[in-house]
């Protein structure tokens, strides 16, 4: 950990209250210290022990480690330019930690720290130029004009952009993008929502990485908004519904019937029923009237049999991009991360005992080690 001064120690614990809105009688509450006492930790006028830094810490739910680090660039310029009441500090924060967790894994050198984006792409002016950056962003991640784009983690992984996702809630962001310093994106979904809303997202944070945002926290990606929010979430709706692929199997399944259509499409394309309408509308395969039904349909338990349609729960829960994943469980083996360290990383998504037994050294390793 880095040397730091009283005063500085306090003024992140200072800022990491405000971050949870909380004033200081209410973490003095939380620590059962007066509120003087925490106005003198957070002047730097009182020093803390380890054990109280780690009661800080758990009361405001950071790791005592981020008192420490000092945050991405792109996250302390999102905060300076919004001050300390951010879009959603929620997100943000966990963000931060996210952060934290890749660039620590990157650092350990097991996972590949990414050159430059050749990927890059201008920012979208027109509903036209987000159907080109849909098509080339396809293209990218080795889609067809006509496939569904299914394992969006691995997907999006592979163009560069790392997808995490956790049950936020309903009353939180749907989305938050971070590009690191060496082109590497990170971004985290909130999982609360629906898999084709989530998906949607998910896609919409890529256009985001794709055009090289610092830092973004999208409230809600189906509502529009500025103009540049509202074309990337045109670039998401194309690039999970790409448009030759869209009318092939519209046009195959309309005869029998506008709910039948929306089903299947919807199924297989792996979208929510308003984006699918709202595609559907940008291409004028429908009108308002259609666009309006096709929104109302639900799709039954007997639709998956008849139409012979598989559900699908991508991201659901607390999921993490599996080449991550992969790179912790190397470090355990190599035996550069602890395993409880390892288990923080994974987010519990593994149990301890199936963590991989660190390597054993052959003669060959000890040899090369010591010539």
């Amino acid at each position: 950990m880095t040397e730091m001064t009283s005063a500085e120690l306090g003024a992140r614990i200072r800022e990491a209250r405000e971050r949870r809105g909380l004033n200081q009688s209410d973490l003095g509450e939380r620590l059962q210290l007066d509120r003087t006492m925490v106005n003198k930790i957070e002047n730097g006028t009182r020093k803390v022990s380890a054990l109280e830094l780690s009661q800080i810490a758990d009361a405001l739910r950071v790791r005592m480690a981020s008192f420490f680090t000092t945050p991405v660039p792109a996250i302390v310029s999102h905060r300076s330019s919004q001050g300390l009441e951010v879009v959603d500090s929620q997100i943000d924060t966990m963000l931060e930690e996210l952060v934290a967790d890749v660039e620590l894994v990157q650092e350990l050198g097991a996972l590949n720290r990414r050159e430059v984006s050749a990927t890059h792409l201008d920012v979208p002016q027109t509903h036209a130029d987000a159907e080109k950056m849909a098509a080339r962003a396809r293209t990218s991640v080795g889609l067809d004009e006509n496939s569904p784009a299914r394992d969006l983690q691995r997907l999006l992984g592979d163009a560069g952009l790392l997808v995490f996702t956790r049950d936020l809630g309903t009353d939180t962001a749907d989305a938050g993008t971070v590009l690191l310093r060496d082109a590497t994106g990170v971004s985290l979904v909130n999982s609360a929502q629906k898999v084709g809303r989530r998906r949607l997202a998910a896609v919409h944070e890529f256009g985001h990485f794709l055009v090289s945002d610092d830092y973004s926290v999208d409230w809600d990606v189906t509502a529009g908004g500025q103009q540049t929010e509202a074309l990337l979430d045109h670039f998401a709706r194309a690039f999970l519904l790409p448009s030759r692929g869209l009318q092939n199997l519209w046009s195959r399944t309309i005869a029998d019937g506008l709910r039948a259509a929306a089903v299947v499409t919807a199924g297989t394309f792996r979208v929510d029923m308003a984006t699918l309408a709202r595609r559907l509308t940008d291409l004028e395969l429908v009108n308002g009237a259609e666009a309006g039904q096709i929104r109302q349909v639900r799709t039954t338990g007997a639709d998956m049999i008849e139409y012979d349609l598989h559900p699908h729960d991508d991201m659901e829960g607390a999921t993490q991009p599996r080449i991550y994943q992969q790179a912790v469980l190397r470090l355990v083996r190599d035996e550069l991360i602890s395993g409880a360290r390892a288990l923080e990383l994974l987010w519990g998504t593994v149990e301890e005992d199936d963590l991989p037994a660190p390597h054993v050294p052959t003669d060959v390793d000890i040899w090369q080690f010591v010539s």
